[in-house]
């Protein structure tokens, strides 16, 4: 129930009669991607038939905003006055949609009956969703809106839960009330909310070890050369090979995020209502959707736009398991992603970009059957079995990915061998080692190397140039490719800590290619 001296304040305005027209204004933020838009909900209290409306192009989750604001304002003792409620959502031509303008409603409602004084909240920007019982519940988007409250000068109210996850913006007080009780009795001076505390800094948890893998030194290597220049791997074996193993060993090898991406990854997650507690993680994010996962799931969309895998993943791994079983317009999706970083959703009446800076990792049968080319169990359709499900890949997205490796059948006598001497730890100091001269290059990885400093850092010698000039004559490289795998090379000099890409570093980012032909 309301308290007192808030429920003789609430009696006072309506002693004071309602004829007199009551407007009153509350700031809060539309979600456009990882963008927050500035957005004002204006409130009026007029005479008229009692009706309570919401315009501005509240999509369904806003329009039933009334009838929570109306529930949770009757569980603190208050009735709407028998008047017209109007409620308008500026500006009116922008898409609003979430639930997180239920607080704003509601205390610009308030403000407009005298519950509240409007002019405190002038300095205040607004999120959250509102129980029945009038108990503030998280939404999703709190660090974005704080984010936009940092720049604008302003504070923050959000629910209890978020302020971690608010605090993480800096310079920016943060309210956060359990309900609706508290906050007005802040407001109005009856008690302190104090200010939550930063949420916590989870540190980087390894996956599977490398040690783990039996045989498969080809592969591991590829592993490695891929983890050291985040460039994009497939691997083609028979089932049980240990391509999905390799794969999840993949974050324990990588370098660990730095703080400004950390933040970046984690205003994905925000939208995206997967950050818990405002727990921000150096881990780099590892997405491993299903086959049967739709466009809209993988690259983001659907009714109400929201970052997908390809975004989830950003600065982190996306790793496709079975790649031909994903339905092709799917995968084709993924080709301007690949190529610019970043995922542009677009909707008749929006148009939403997500970051998608993503390694992909993919792996796949050699045939449908899986065993082409295994002479203990021959593919008894060979060849067409293994160029049907071959076919099932673009050749535009197949030129996207940097190292192809063949992943050997692992056989009984592999398996019986002891662990191998070395882990994920030490190639994961290889791999630093190697990272932090492409950070000294002005890039995070050599896969973002192109233009000037792909010419400055990558023109091979003169014997790795002449292999290269046969060889990309011979295989008919794009000019992708021809980029691609001289990244590829410049990776391996630096795994190698070589200054210049040499004839030996040429050669074997060429192994990698070979398999496309």
């Amino acid at each position: 129930m309301l308290d007192k001296s808030l429920l003789s304040l609430h009696n006072h305005g309506s002693e004071a009669g309602w004829g007199v027209q009551m407007v009153a204004l509350v700031r809060t933020v539309a979600y456009l991607g990882l963008e927050a838009r500035g957005v004002e909900v204006q409130c009026q209290v007029a005479p008229g038939m009692p009706k309570f409306t919401v315009v501005g192009l509240p999509d369904k989750a806003v329009s039933e905003s009334r009838e929570r604001v109306q529930a949770a304002l009757a569980a603190m003792g208050l009735a709407l006055p028998p008047k017209r409620i109007t409620v308008n959502l500026s500006p009116a031509d922008l898409p609003k949609d979430g639930s997180h303008y239920d607080l704003p409603i509601a205390l610009a409602l308030l403000a407009a009956m005298g519950v509240t004084d409007a002019e405190q909240l002038e300095d205040w920007i607004a999120v959250g969703e509102l129980a029945l019982d009038g108990r503030i519940v998280a939404s999703p988007g709190v660090l974005i809106a704080a984010l936009h409250a940092s720049e604008a000068g302003t504070g923050l109210i959000c629910p209890a839960e978020q302020g971690p996850e608010a605090r993480w913006a800096s310079g920016v007080p943060v309210l956060a009330p359990r309900d609706l009780v508290s906050l007005l009795g802040h407001l109005k001076g009856s008690l302190v909310l104090e200010q939550p505390q930063r949420g916590a800094v989870a540190d980087a948890a390894g996956g599977n070890d490398l040690r783990q893998v039996k045989g498969q030194e080809t592969a591991k290597r590829a592993l490695e050369i891929a983890a050291a220049g985040g460039h994009n791997l497939l691997m083609v074996g028979p089932p049980g090979s240990g391509k999905s193993l390799m794969a999840s060993c993949l974050p324990g090898i990588l370098p660990d995020l730095t703080p400004a991406e950390a933040l970046e990854v984690s205003m994905v997650q925000s939208v995206a209502g997967t950050l818990e507690a405002g727990r921000i993680s150096r881990a780099r994010p590892f997405r491993a959707p299903h086959h049967s996962a739709s466009m809209a799931a993988l690259t983001g969309g659907g009714l109400k736009v929201r970052p997908g895998e390809v975004s989830l993943a950003h600065l982190g791994v996306l790793f496709l398991d079975e790649l031909p079983e994903f339905q092709r317009p799917v995968l084709d999706s993924l080709r301007q992603p690949l190529e610019t970083g970043q995922v542009d959703v677009a909707r008749a009446n929006a148009h939403v970009t997500f970051p998608a800076r993503v390694q992909l990792i993919a792996a796949m049968n050699p045939c449908r059957c899986g065993y082409a080319g295994d002479p203990a169990r021959n593919c008894n359709k060979y060849p067409r079995c293994v160029g049907d499900y071959q076919a099932r890949l673009s050749g535009p997205l197949l030129d996207r990915i940097d190292l192809h490796v063949h992943v050997g059948a692992v056989s009984a006598m592999d398996m019986a061998l002891p662990p191998p001497a070395e882990g994920s730890a030490e190639v994961a100091a290889r791999v630093a080692v190697a990272r932090s001269c492409q950070t000294a290059r002005g890039v995070r990885s050599n896969a973002e190397l192109e233009g000037e400093a792909l010419e400055a850092f990558a023109t091979p010698d003169e014997a790795g140039r002449k292999l290269l000039m046969q060889a990309a004559e011979k295989l008919r490289l794009s000019a992708r490719g021809y980029t691609r795998m001289l990244r590829v090379a410049r990776t391996i000099a630096d795994l190698a800590r070589a200054e210049t890409v040499g004839r030996a570093h040429i050669a074997e980012a060429l192994s990698y290619r070979l398999m496309t032909g």
